[in-house]
């Protein structure tokens, strides 16, 4: 059984670059409606075409989200036993795609997403299709990962900043839009000026009490980008300062990019009968995996314990 990467995000507004939580958003009310909805309208045509379906598992309703392959993909089958192999062809009436699936959580409008495959649609691909599709009209609405308060926290009572590291692949630039502090900045102004680029930058403090304002502003703008880092970033990591109630000082390093709350599950496909049951383990895992972790993603979202 393949291991599959389970992550937790938080659905939330935004206007004039500014995200904002949301009342309870009523998917028992969206979701029978979408079920008895044709492809065409639960279907989006951007830069990839995306196909939402309901899942019904132990009565509860789930989404999938399906990201249709390309025609011009090459699509072929194996006979593990004797090797013969021959080509999958789409046509006008069937197509082949790629699925996540999305479990909805009853708190804080956190929803887990395990891809079944790389090319399955990311949260990325959920938050098009929601705005698209206009399933919650009235607002355009964001997935931010749900990150871990602890993390959170430790930039919260940092004292400031002595050294930074940020590594911004292709295509990750888009994530930083909003963002208003110097080191979001910098790194859009490079991607403007040079285009779809991987960018590292790396800024370090001296220590020195003639230094303190300048650590601190490091630290404030690091808190600027650290909600989006882990959907932005390929690496980001700080040293940051904190005071003890003596005076002194101590550094620690703290990683953003690895502070997202995700968890890992094996993935059964058939069952003894050799019946599918992936989706009914995709959901499965991800509903046991929120469980196990409710009280860390509850005190992320800010979402009081029932």
């Amino acid at each position: 059984m393949p291991e599959r990467t389970i992550a937790f995000f938080e659905i939330v507004t935004e206007a004039a670059g500014e995200q904002r939580r949301i009342p309870q958003l009523d998917w028992d009310q969206a979701l029978p409606s979408l079920a008895t909805a044709s492809v065409q309208e639960r279907m989006i045509d951007k830069e990839t075409t995306l196909i939402g379906s309901v899942a019904t598992v132990h009565e509860q309703d789930h989404l999938l989200l399906h990201r249709v392959k390309d025609s011009a993909e090459w699509l072929s089958v194996m006979d593990w036993s004797t090797g013969e192999w021959h080509e999958l062809e789409q046509n006008a009436s069937r197509g082949f795609v790629d699925t996540s699936a999305i479990g909805l959580l009853s708190f804080g409008n956190v929803v887990g997403i395990m891809q079944g495959s790389v090319s399955a649609p990311t949260h990325k691909g959920l938050e098009t299709w929601l705005n698209e599709l206009h399933l919650f009209p009235g607002a355009r609405l964001v997935l931010r990962p749900v990150l871990s308060k602890a993390e959170v926290e430790r930039l919260g009572s940092a004292e400031g900043a002595s050294s930074i590291e940020i590594r911004i692949g292709n295509h990750k630039a888009a994530a930083l839009r909003g963002r208003t502090g110097r080191l979001a900045n910098f790194l859009r102004l490079a991607h403007d000026a040079y285009g779809d680029i991987n960018v590292t930058m790396i800024i370090s403090v001296p220590r020195g009490k003639a230094r303190v304002q300048d650590r601190q502003a490091l630290l404030d703008d690091l808190r600027d980008i650290a909600p989006v880092a882990p959907g932005a970033a390929d690496r980001a990591r700080a040293k940051l300062v904190f005071a003890e109630a003596d005076g002194v000082e101590h550094s620690r390093l703290v990683e953003l990019t690895e502070h997202h709350i995700t968890a890992k599950r094996k993935v059964s496909a058939v069952d003894d009968q050799g019946n599918s049951i992936r989706i009914l383990s995709a959901v499965d895992a991800i509903l046991d995996v929120a469980a196990e972790h409710e009280g860390e993603l509850r005190a992320a979202v800010e979402a009081d314990l029932a």
